[in-house]
C-alpha cells in the first residue's frame, strides 16, 4: 500500500530548516489587512525541496516541447520574477530558484515544482483575456512552492503512514499527468498524490496568490475569472488541472473577500500592451503539437517495485514486539519498519519500493479533535488524500481495541502496486490525548486468511501508560 517510507535503519528522518523552525514561531504577516498565513508543518529540509524539483524538471524538460522562443520565454520570467519578488520575507527561501519554462501545449496549465522549476503551457497564456489572469494562475503556482506544500502534504501524509512511494510526483500536469517524474531511487518519501494539493493548501494558494498579484498591481479577480475559464474547459474533458488543484469551496467568493480585505478596488488594469504582442505572437506560430500517446508518463523499468507476487505465509509462531505506546504479538517471520510515529509488521514478499501489500500498521498522532469520531474523520480523511485509490466501503462501528471505547471502519480499493482490490481495516481510539490506529491491509481475496492472524494480533495488543 503507497505511503510508507523505510529503509534497512529504519524511517528516513528529515528534520525542518531552521528558517522553517523560526518562521513557525512567528505568524506570517502579509499585509496590515490581508489574511495571515503561516508555513505549513514540515518534516523535511529545504533542500530536499530542491532535489525533487531539480530531478522532476530535469525530465519535465525532457518529456514536454518546450517553445523555444526567446521573446516569449523572456516576457515570462519578467512576469514571474515580478512575482518572485512579491513573496514576503516570511516566506523567502533563499536556496530556491525559481524558473519558467513555456511549454508548446495547446491544454490550459501549468504547474511549479518543489524549490522553483515552473512550467507554462501555451495554451493558458492564449485562453487567458488579460496578463492579470496569467499573472494570477502563476502567482498561485508560485505560492506552493512557496509555501512547501510538497513536502508539507508528504509530512502529513505520513502521520497516517501506510506505506510511501519512495520518490514519486503525479498528478495532472500538461494535459496528461507529469507521472512518476521522480525515479524510485529518490531517498525523499512522496505519495503518488504528491501535487494532488489538499482543498486547505488551495485554499492557502488561492490567498498567498491573490496577495502577491495585488502588491505588484493586479486585480485579484483577474484570478477568480482565470478559474472560472479553467472549470469551464475542465467540463468539457479539458485540463488535468482541476484533478491535481481541487475548489477548496467558495473559491471565487473568497478571493474577492481577499481582495476586499486588501483594499483593491476593481477598476485596475489587468492587461498590457507586451501580453498582447505575446498573445499575437503565439496565434502566428504553428498549432501546438497533439500531445503523444504516454507522453508525460514515465513507463517503469524492469524490475523496479518488485514484489514477490505472493506474500510469505503468516508463520504459526508469533513473537512479542513494542512500541512507545503499546506491545503487541505479530508472526515472527513478519519484518519490522518504525517511523517517527508508526511501525509497519510486514510479511516477505509484501514490501517494495511502492509500499506494502499486506501486514499491519500502528500509529499514535496527537490528536487534533477530542471528539474520537471526528478526530478519526479528520484520519481517514488525510488517509484518503494519501491513497486516492481508496474509497471508505463503511460507516463508523463501535468497537473495542484493548479494553477501550474505539471505532472501526473499512476501506478498499484496486491498488496500484498489485493491480488487485485490496482491503483496509482500520480502528481507532485514545490513548492519553494521541489518536492511536490499528491497520490491517492484505488483497481482498486473502483477506479471509488473515483475518485469524490480525484477530491474533489485536488480541495481543496492550497499551503502556
Amino acid at each position: 500500500m503507497s505511503q510508507m517510507q523505510y529503509n534497512k535503519k529504519g524511517w528516513k528522518h528529515l528534520t525542518s530548516s531552521f528558517a522553517a523552525i523560526f518562521l513557525a514561531s512567528l505568524p506570517a504577516l502579509l499585509f496590515a489587512q490581508g489574511t495571515r498565513l503561516e508555513l505549513p508543518k514540515n518534516k523535511y529540509q529545504v533542500e530536499d525541496d530542491l532535489e525533487l524539483g531539480r530531478k522532476a524538471a530535469a525530465q519535465a524538460e525532457r518529456e514536454f516541447p518546450l517553445l523555444r522562443d526567446g521573446e516569449i520565454e523572456s516576457y515570462v520570467n519578467q512576469v514571474g520574477q515580478r512575482i518572485v519578488d512579491a513573496i514576503p520575507a516570511a516566506f523567502q527561501h533563499p536556496q530556491f530558484r525559481y524558473t519558467f519554462k513555456v511549454v508548446n501545449a495547446g491544454e490550459i496549465n501549468a504547474f511549479a515544482l518543489p524549490g522553483g522549476p515552473m512550467f507554462v503551457n501555451r495554451g493558458m497564456i492564449e485562453a487567458a483575456r488579460t496578463e492579470g489572469e496569467m499573472a494570477g494562475v502563476m502567482g498561485h503556482e508560485i505560492s506552493h512552492v512557496a509555501l512547501r506544500h510538497a513536502t508539507a502534504q508528504a509530512t502529513e501524509a505520513q502521520k497516517f503512514q501506510i506505506g510511501s512511494i519512495l520518490g514519486q510526483i503525479a498528478g495532472g500536469v500538461i494535459g496528461g499527468g507529469l507521472g512518476d517524474i521522480i525515479g524510485m531511487g529518490s531517498q525523499i518519501g512522496f505519495g503518488a498524490g504528491a501535487l494532488r494539493y489538499s482543498r486547505k493548501y488551495e485554499s492557502q494558494a488561492d490567498i498567498l496568490g491573490t496577495q502577491l498579484i495585488a502588491k505588484i498591481g493586479y486585480d485579484p479577480r483577474d484570478l477568480a475569472n482565470m478559474f472560472r475559464t479553467i472549470e469551464r474547459q475542465g467540463s468539457r474533458g479539458g485540463p488535468e488541472w482541476l484533478s491535481s488543484h481541487p475548489n477548496p469551496g467558495k473559491r471565487y467568493e473568497r478571493i474577492e473577500q481577499e481582495a476586499r480585505l486588501l483594499g483593491v478596488d476593481s477598476s485596475r488594469s489587468g492587461d498590457s500592451a507586451a501580453f498582447r504582442r505575446i498573445q499575437q505572437r503565439l496565434r502566428n506560430m504553428p498549432s501546438a503539437p497533439a500531445r503523444k500517446p504516454g507522453q508525460g508518463q514515465r513507463q517503469p523499468s524492469s524490475g523496479e517495485g518488485a514484489y514477490s507476487g505472493r506474500a510469505e505465509l503468516p508463520s504459526s509462531t508469533y513473537r512479542q514486539m513494542q512500541t512507545n505506546r503499546s506491545q503487541l504479538s505479530v508472526p515472527d517471520n513478519w519484518r519490522e519498519f518504525r517511523g517517527d510515529t508508526s511501525t509497519a509488521y510486514v510479511p516477505e514478499g509484501a514490501y517494495g519500493q511502492q509500499g506494502i501489500t499486506h501486514g499491519v500498521l500502528i500509529s499514535a498522532e496527537r490528536a487534533t479533535n477530542s471528539d474520537l469520531r471526528r478526530a478519526t474523520e479528520q484520519h481517514v480523511e488525510s488517509l484518503l488524500q494519501g491513497n486516492p485509490y481508496l474509497r471508505q466501503q463503511s460507516s463508523l462501528q463501535g468497537t473495542r481495541l484493548a479494553g477501550q471505547r474505539a471505532l472501526a471502519t473499512t476501506l478498499a480499493g484496486r491498488s496500484p502496486i498489485t493491480g488487485r482490490t485490496e482491503r483496509v481495516t482500520l480502528l481507532t481510539t485514545f490513548v492519553g490525548s494521541d489518536l492511536f490506529c490499528f491497520t490491517a491491509i492484505s488483497p481482498e481475496e486473502e483477506n479471509q486468511s488473515y483475518q485469524s492472524v490480525f484477530q491474533r494480533i489485536l488480541s495481543s495488543l496492550r497499551f503502556l501508560r
